[in-house]
């Protein structure tokens, strides 16, 4: 696995977010944001895709990357250190809690849903227990 991959672990909202609900994060325009790009991927096929593989999906897609090229850019990309999903905006801007099961991949929950709660208290939807961690705060909330 990269290591922008965790295992038993929840990714719960960042605790300087000011949203009170989650909600899906929208296109800008034709093309759609790295944060909008990550939800769909995540949604459409929870526990699918590790996080290495939804981030590297992102930002290949995002460039139009044919698929003959992508395995080779793949090894460049994590040859660079990368940010995890901690800094995604789903877990700052969006209100959505990203848990890792024990496989590494990943699913999302909407804040103030049961099944998010009981993640954030440490009981994943199998009942492994999991470490929980908070998304990465605001770049403004340090100022």
């Amino acid at each position: 696995m990269e290591s922008v991959d965790y295992v038993d672990t929840f990714i719960t909202v960042s605790p300087d977010s000011t949203v009170d609900a989650a909600a899906a994060p929208e296109p800008r325009g034709a093309a759609p944001t790295v944060a909008s790009a990550t939800f769909e991927l995540v949604a459409q096929h929870p526990y699918r895709w590790r996080s290495s593989d939804v981030i590297f999906t992102v930002w290949a897609d995002r460039r139009d990357m044919p698929e003959a090229e992508r395995e080779r850019a793949r090894a460049e990309f994590y040859a660079r250190p990368q940010a995890c999903l901690r800094s995604s905006e789903l877990g700052n801007r969006y209100g959505w809690g990203i848990h890792s099961d024990h496989d590494g991949r990943v699913a999302i929950y909407a804040m103030g849903t049961s099944e998010y709660e009981s993640l954030a208290a440490g009981v994943a939807p199998d009942g492994r227990p999991v470490t929980v961690r908070s998304a990465e705060r605001s770049a403004s909330a340090a100022v």
